[in-house]
């Protein structure tokens, strides 16, 4: 679950010791141009290990190795994404309750292997394409990072205010001239989404569910759900149009709750879109103040809160009320203001990538198995202007 497209989510990985890191590595040690394959619950996810100094150790993972050579790496890593590997995936696949994959079942992987030639036209191809994919990603990592440390420095830290008076309140010391309100009390409109009877179906209007409010910039396409066309014409509730706030309303383990909030526009993921009934959109009516609260209601006596509260009900899940009864800075002041006209530009960027990763991704994945099957000639796709 901690492999993604290009990259590994260290943010939501455990640590063990040194002391086990290396009893680990002696059995199973991930090298340059390794490549990583989950092999139970989230089957499939892979990552080719392209950096020589590594500092993890992985676990319930099958790891291809290729004696250093990079051109086979690269070729197995694109072949695991061809349908045909996905089929023999899939028609390998063993447990009742929690699927995996044996190591035998890795060992007897088959792969096509084209002359040299051929795997590195096709590589090159694919890898303009994720070359510019992951590009994106930095930048758009790098921008959030940006757009959090401001408001840390600003809201957390209240470095801008160090010079006023402070005083006391339920967040904290605080600079007196940023007035607390209750969300309720602001101008702002709350709902959540439906669906119809008989619920989500195949095809239509793309309905979002709360798991795909993971923070900005995720989306997961394999999970979209669908409203049909003529129920999205008449319903009342849960449109997106952009720049509003979206929060993780409901759903989880008994006990268990933890907020999450993303904000979705700039056609990603989609130019028209719903949320369903377990996600609240909080629009402010100004994409300034949406996105200074997104980063707010990450603070931790916001997200302790929502946690606490949610976690009680017998469905973990927080209600309208619980949402308008949080106290949140008003958006009169000059800094709050200020941030908003700051990070506006860059949530819009970010947006404006994601939108652009998705449809190179899906080039990706349209070209790689017409490629490797032949059905395309390199000389067919070698104009780079279709990379633009």
């Amino acid at each position: 679950k901690h492999l993604k497209d290009s990259y590994i989510d260290f943010a939501s990985a455990k640590f063990i010791s040194r002391e086990d890191y290396q009893k680990v590595i002696q059995r199973s040690k991930v090298e340059q141009y390794d490549v990583l394959f989950s092999m139970i619950g989230t089957i499939g996810n892979t990552l080719r290990v392209t950096s020589p100094k590594i500092e993890f150790a992985v676990k319930n993972m099958g790891i291809f190795k290729f004696g250093g050579n990079n051109l086979n790496s690269k070729w197995f890593y694109y072949w695991l994404k061809s349908p045909k590997a996905k089929e023999y995936i899939k028609s390998r696949l063993s447990g009742s309750t929690q699927s995996y994959l044996t190591l035998n079942s890795l060992r007897d992987f088959p792969v096509l292997c084209p002359d040299n030639k051929t795997k590195k036209d096709i590589i090159s191809i694919l890898s303009s394409l994720d070359d510019k994919i992951e590009l994106n990603r930095r930048i758009n990592e790098n921008l959030e990072q940006q757009a959090q440390a401001l408001f840390k420095s600003w809201f957390v830290d209240f470095e801008p205010f160090k010079g006023g008076k402070f005083v006391d309140s339920e967040l904290g010391m605080i600079p007196e001239e940023l007035i607390i309100s209750r969300i309720g009390d602001i101008p702002h409109t709350i709902e959540s989404g439906r669906r119809p009877k008989g619920g989500a179906v195949l095809k239509g209007v793309p309905s979002i569910g709360a798991e795909n409010i993971k923070g900005l910039g995720y989306y997961d396409y394999s999970k979209t759900k669908y409203i049909p066309e003529d129920f999205a014409l008449t319903t009342n509730r849960g449109k997106v149009y952009g720049y509003e706030l979206l929060i993780y309303k409901d759903g989880g383990k008994p006990g268990y709750f933890i907020p999450n909030y993303t904000i979705f526009g700039e056609g990603f993921p989609f130019d028209e879109m719903y949320i369903n009934e377990h996600v609240f959109r909080l629009d402010f009516m100004s994409k300034e103040y949406n996105v200074f609260a997104y980063f707010y209601m990450q603070t931790p006596y916001i997200m302790n809160q929502l946690n606490s509260i949610g976690g009680k009900a017998a469905i973990p899940g927080i209600n309208t009320k619980d949402v308008e009864s949080l106290p949140i800075f008003n958006g009169d002041n000059k800094k709050i203001q200020e941030f908003g006209n700051l990070v506006l530009p860059m949530i819009t960027t970010i947006l404006r990538n994601c939108r652009e990763n998705a449809r190179l991704a899906q080039l990706r994945d349209t070209l790689l198995p017409r490629l490797m099957s032949g059905e395309l000639a390199i000389t067919d796709v070698d104009d780079r202007s279709i990379f633009q």
